[in-house]
């Protein structure tokens, strides 16, 4: 376990849930790109299942976390950016 590694994830931790506050307070998703969610959550996997084969400690929950969180924010993303425009 890196205090760097739990710092990374303890910072990009708290990006997320202002994200997902924002848009479900204005269900407004203009902006974000379900790529770059997609490509975190990848980098997420990657890292949990790191923790899991070669390194495990509790760090591993940080990245499971934020994996949740950035997953959560993809389906907003998708109920989102269906709704009709007004």
């Amino acid at each position: 376990m890196s205090p760097f590694e739990i710092g990374m994830l303890v910072c990009f931790g708290l990006s997320w849930p202002t994200t997902i506050a924002k848009s479900l307070r204005t269900k407004n998703v203009s902006g974000k790109s379900p790529a770059f969610m997609i490509i975190v959550d990848m980098g997420y996997l990657c890292g949990i299942l790191h923790k899991i084969y070669y390194n495990y400690d509790w760090v591993v929950w940080l990245y499971v976390l934020n994996l949740a969180m950035v997953s959560f924010d993809l389906f907003l993303y998708f109920k989102y950016s269906r709704k009709p425009s007004a």
